[in-house]
């Protein structure tokens, strides 16, 4: 449990760097990279102990599912909130087949 929420905390501040900015897009581009740069360190803080707490009790293909599942769930609720950019039926449909994925990936064989 621990490994799903430091990538969750992970994937929060990963979201931030890499789109955080579209809301100001009146700010040079140097000083967004920068500030970016320095919200994925915070990133790594938690991306990286997860990872490597996580590789055991999880294979490496089943850590890095987890952690898109996890992306986009924070993406979807940062886009809406953040951005506020509507959730179309086709982006929920998308994921739907992700999670068809997911089930495929760590369905014991």
């Amino acid at each position: 449990m621990m490994t799903i929420l430091l990538l969750t905390v992970s994937n929060i501040f990963m979201t931030f760097a890499w789109y955080g900015h579209l809301k100001f897009k009146e700010a040079p581009l140097w000083q967004v990279v920068l500030i970016s740069w320095g919200i994925a360190f915070v990133e790594y803080c938690f991306q990286v102990p997860a990872n490597r707490w996580g590789h055991g009790p999880f294979t490496a293909v089943e850590l890095k599912t987890i952690q898109e599942v996890l992306s986009l769930s924070v993406f979807c609720v940062f886009s809406v909130l953040y951005l506020k950019e509507a959730l179309r039926w086709n982006y929920i449909l998308g994921f739907a087949l992700i999670v068809v994925a997911v089930y495929i990936i760590f369905k014991k064989w």
